[in-house]
């Protein structure tokens, strides 16, 4: 799996800078994001479901407690042989002790296999990875985006996004996920890059 070339992500700007006024601004300002690419492993879920909900700094300092912890890329194997009461001492709730987990067996498991997601296309990827327990569709998604390379695929309510939106378009009040829909369907079928560039122009913004 890997990242798609800058040649089609510049060409995906270029489209949605047409389509798009707020995307059009960040696109002046950003030129071609770099795309976020991961490997498609354990880890790169494990790492999503430790920075839902919590502040990035917050998550980060969990997350390299847990590479302190193990020493190496974590693997489904390292979790499941780690006591609850070890991944909460570096941080993680009880219901993402829980998650974490539950994501490790399905891989373990083969329920999860991640080769076989690359031969799916994106819905179905992510619907696959959605009916594992502790998978919800940002997490899903934002694996789909960002380990698999898709462009129609969306970090479904991703706070950095909407406020990124709010910012350039000059709106009082941030979207929610329900009323962020409508705009990211008008960004169809290259929602993933929009958010690439949301999220560089957010970037920018907050290093001032």
């Amino acid at each position: 799996m890997t990242a798609p070339s800058q040649t089609d992500v510049r060409d995906a700007c270029q489209r949605l800078a047409g389509l798009d006024p707020v995307l059009n601004t960040a696109y002046q300002r950003t030129g071609v994001p770099a795309w976020r690419s991961v490997p498609a492993t354990y880890a790169t879920l494990a790492r999503a479901v430790t920075f839902q909900l919590i502040s990035i700094a917050a998550a980060e300092a969990i997350w390299q407690r847990m590479i302190a912890r193990f020493g190496h890329e974590i693997t489904p194997e390292d979790v499941l042989a780690a006591s609850d009461a070890d991944l909460r001492a570096c941080g993680q709730s009880g219901p993402k002790v829980a998650h974490l987990k539950s994501i490790a067996d399905a891989c373990v498991s083969e329920q999860l296999d991640f080769e076989r997601l690359a031969r799916l296309d994106s819905a179905s990827a992510s619907a696959e990875l959605r009916a594992v327990k502790g998978i919800g569709p940002w997490t899903a998604n934002l694996f789909v985006l960002t380990a698999m390379g898709r462009f129609d695929v969306f970090p479904t309510g991703d706070v950095g996004i909407m406020e990124a939106h709010r910012r350039i378009s000059g709106d009082e009040k941030r979207h929610n996920s329900r009323s962020f829909a409508p705009i990211v369907r008008n960004w169809t079928p290259v929602q993933g890059v929009a958010a690439h560039l949301l999220w560089a122009w957010l970037h920018l913004d907050r290093a001032g």
